[in-house]
């Protein structure tokens, strides 16, 4: 049975979520809401790995290395690979190109490399073990799109070689609809959280964009939609972004929301 809603990243592995956790994904359970919960670090990869594998149906997991969330953290190959071993792991992730704090860094030539080496080895990882990439991006500048231009890059040169088998989905997007059809051309997707329920930045990708192109999310604990802003977001609130993307592209709810889950399965290969 289909589920009513997917939010395709979350991060319910989260401390915040230490003593309610259960009810939580009960909550998940009970409301008919499928979600990948996201790891950051090989630790928290292990964590919502092991979440997915023993909870319901309906919880998968992304495994991956964030660019800047710990930059000492490396990529370890063998260690990922025993992740990727459960049927509930549906993506590798969240990796990317993060240069929104470079003026944290002394060199900055040396971070982008280090960066760019770190999201090389998780495509090529992604590639062997033929999963979707879950892609987090952001730039210094939006008006430049520096992180996004030379993720396009990557993807581009290894679209060139690998072909269909390279695909993935940018999470929280929020660039242009230009760089929007750039990632579309390379048959990648992107995905909305909640912010589009109090921000009209958006509006515009979000109409514009063809529904097959975009999944939902909540990026939870993060980024509440109204009217939970202030509160702790959680999977189960994905619902207000489903129908926020429904009104600014002045469609059908339902039809909306049954394509969003259809467009989750098909990216990220998950069995009916």
């Amino acid at each position: 049975m289909l589920p009513r809603f997917f939010d395709i990243h979350a991060h319910v592995n989260d401390a915040r979520f230490n003593d309610d956790r259960g009810d939580v994904l009960a909550r998940m359970n009970e409301y008919g809401v499928s979600a990948i919960m996201v790891g950051t670090d090989y630790k928290s990869s292990q964590g919502v790995a092991q979440m997915a594998a023993f909870s319901e149906e309906g919880v998968y997991a992304s495994i991956g290395v964030h660019p800047i969330d710990d930059r000492n953290e490396k990529f370890n190959q063998a260690l990922f690979e025993e992740l990727a071993k459960s049927a509930r792991v549906a993506a590798v992730g969240e990796c990317g190109l993060d240069y929104s704090r470079l003026a944290d860094v002394a060199d900055i030539a040396i971070e982008k490399e280090r960066q760019r080496v770190l999201f090389l080895e998780q495509v090529d990882f992604a590639l062997a073990q033929n999963l979707p990439l879950m892609l987090h991006v952001r730039d210094s500048d939006k008006v430049i799109a520096d992180a996004h231009k030379d993720v396009l890059e990557i993807l581009r040169t290894k679209k060139n070689m690998a072909g269909e088998q390279l695909r993935g989905n940018v999470h929280f997007f929020s660039q242009t609809i230009d760089i929007a059809r750039e990632y579309f051309a390379l048959d990648f997707t992107i995905s909305f959280t909640g912010v589009i329920t109090f921000s009209r930045e958006y509006d515009e990708v979000v109409r514009l964009a063809p529904l097959d192109k975009i999944m939902s999310e909540t990026d939870c604990p993060y980024v509440s939609p109204v009217p939970y802003r202030g509160k702790r977001n959680e999977p189960i609130f994905v619902e207000e972004v489903v129908r926020k993307i429904a009104e600014i592209r002045g469609e059908d709810f339902e039809v909306v929301r049954a394509e969003l889950v259809q467009n989750a399965f098909r990216v990220f290969k998950i069995k009916q």
